[in-house]
């Protein structure tokens, strides 16, 4: 692993600065302004071509969660047979129901293998029911409950494909990471300059705003005819994710909502990062400096509205179920909104 720090054209250690963020949105109770949502964005037209950027998409970022369908990409161009539900759980930030944890056993199955060989940290589920049900059956955290755990169990079912050792497939050195980090570079187009290591234990690949919208756009608008094996797994994940929007993250939840709402791929990362591509391959990728991700979601379905990849009235018809409403008392009082300048502030390219 390249433990070099992180560097854009700033010169500035890690990612970009607040005085590089620009306002993305607010968060208004009664009429004022009570917080503002800094990060940067770009959005990217069907064709690469860029619509608009907003702050500093060129600088680097850590994807978190959001890098995993190029790991589920990759882990299917190295031999694990993933369709369906159970390819949606490899690229899932799952709630931790006994549903997600059907599927997660039974990529481990698959791979003779049980819930000793994650390498993820225990876990509760996110879910509050599924949380309630453990409590009460006197559980404690699981592996099986952690929210990563189909991105490794589809991770030890490539290892067990290949007669990869099991012990250790999360180190940098280990053929399964070795392959993955060379689909993640073919696919955003841009030479990894600094790993670290995620929640779940994984490595995360520092990598810019562009490159993200590049690659994931790619699994967006892949062809399931392509002549590139890359490709025709790009496009059997996309359309696994898109028949099964429960899996990737749980029913009621933002990715989840808006996957099967508006048809658009979606995937949110840990510290405010999001990637959206819309039916039509209009891409958006951005990053909430602050690291929340309560507003990341309607942000990038306004910019994807803005760029006439989704209605307005399609937008407004899911805000309800995205928990944007602020309280007073029991009454809606204000709400989280955009707030970014539609315009082109400047140029970047992530074609």
């Amino acid at each position: 692993m390249n433990d070099s720090p992180a560097r854009h054209s700033r010169g500035v250690d890690g990612t970009f600065s607040t005085s590089e963020a620009v306002e993305l949105a607010v968060v208004e109770r009664s009429g004022f302004i009570e917080s503002r949502h800094a990060g940067s964005a770009i959005v990217v037209a069907p064709d690469g071509s860029t619509i608009a950027v907003h702050g500093s998409p060129d600088a680097p970022i850590l994807p978190r969660s959001a890098m995993k369908p190029l790991q589920a990409v990759a882990v299917m161009t190295a031999g694990a047979d993933l369709e369906g539900a159970a390819a949606a759980i490899a690229t899932a930030s799952h709630a931790g129901t006994p549903a997600h944890v059907s599927l997660v056993r039974g990529l481990l199955a698959r791979a003779g293998l049980d819930e000793g060989a994650l390498a993820c940290p225990a876990a509760w589920p996110s879910d509050p029911t599924s949380h309630a049900v453990m409590l009460r059956a006197g559980d404690g955290p699981s592996r099986l409950t952690m929210t990563c755990s189909g991105k490794h169990a589809a991770m030890l079912l490539a290892c067990a494909h290949n007669g990869w050792p099991v012990s250790g497939y999360l180190e940098p050195q280990h053929p399964l990471q070795v392959h993955i980090r060379d689909v993640v570079e073919r696919m955003t187009g841009e030479k990894i300059g600094l790993s670290a290591i995620d929640g779940c234990g994984a490595p995360v690949h520092a990598m810019s705003l562009v490159a993200l919208a590049r690659g994931i756009q790619r699994i967006g608008t892949a062809s399931p005819s392509s002549p590139f094996a890359l490709y025709r797994h790009a496009a059997q994940l996309r359309q696994a994710v898109l028949e099964n929007p429960w899996a990737i993250d749980g029913s009621g939840r933002p990715n989840s909502v808006i996957i099967e709402r508006l048809g658009v791929f979606a995937k949110w990362g840990a510290e405010g990062v999001m990637a959206v591509v819309a039916p039509d391959g209009t891409t958006v990728t951005l990053k909430m400096l602050d690291g929340g991700l309560r507003a990341a979601t309607v942000v990038a379905l306004a910019m994807l509205a803005d760029a006439g990849a989704l209605t307005g009235a399609a937008v407004a018809a899911v805000l309800p179920e995205l928990g944007l409403a602020v309280l007073g008392g029991g009454e809606v009082v204000g709400g989280i909104r955009p707030s970014y300048t539609r315009t082109r502030p400047r140029a970047a390219t992530a074609g």
